[in-house]
């Protein structure tokens, strides 16, 4: 989503149709889910401290409230990090208890939750471009709705890249093969430490994955 990766394909391939990366949009959804989860982990956090220092202060053991899974508030929100980012079909036997007692606890952590799932559906399910517009424009009223600030910055990304995003699903294209290949050409540059000689290095590159 870049503006300079834009202008690059712009100015190499004019006649070609961009297309904005759906892992990419997803990403942005799901950074915003974890941000939620971690601010309700700090408070967590903050608020175990002062506990601890009260019962200290009256000189009483400190026992943490626990729920049915044997999870800590603290432990419920570090380890429901993983299923977050997995869809409900997904989920162990253990994630899906614990995220019944987080959703029950933190509501508005389902809420973005669902966001994420309802924006997973769109490129999942969607046919056409003008399948996808409609179903984005009812996301994005969603989202308005909930009055979260991280989505409503997705939100307004989308709108500002409606043109490229939807191209998705033209062809239902990715930049998949290219990140492998970008993997390839890391993995096979940390080999040798670095590169001095470039074009050496591209010249081998070209001999072996060409």
């Amino acid at each position: 989503m870049a503006n300079s990766m834009k202008m690059i394909a712009k100015k190499c391939f004019p006649k070609a149709i961009q297309v904005t990366d759906r892992f990419h949009v997803q990403k942005l959804a799901l950074e915003a889910l974890q941000d939620i989860r971690i601010k309700h982990r700090w408070e967590a956090i903050d608020q175990e401290n002062k506990q601890i220092k009260q019962t200290k202060i009256k000189q009483i053991e400190y026992k943490p409230e626990t729920f049915d899974n044997g999870d800590t508030r603290k432990q419920l929100l570090a380890r429901s990090r993983y299923l977050l980012f997995k869809a409900p079909s997904n989920w162990t036997q253990s994630q899906y208890l614990r995220s019944k007692i987080l959703f029950e606890q933190y509501p508005d952590i389902k809420k973005a939750y669902n966001l994420v799932q309802g924006l997973r559906n769109i490129f999942n399910t969607a046919t056409s471009i003008q399948t996808a517009y409609t179903k984005l424009a009812h996301w994005h009223k969603d989202v308005e709705q909930t009055g979260f600030k991280a989505f409503n910055t997705i939100a307004n990304t989308i709108t500002i890249n409606y043109r490229s995003i939807p191209n998705y699903f033209i062809n239902r294209s990715t930049n998949a093969s290219a990140e492998s290949f970008n993997a390839k050409i890391k993995a096979f540059r940390a080999q040798f430490r670095g590169v001095k000689n470039v074009e050496f290095f591209l010249f081998r590159l070209t001999r072996i994955f060409a």
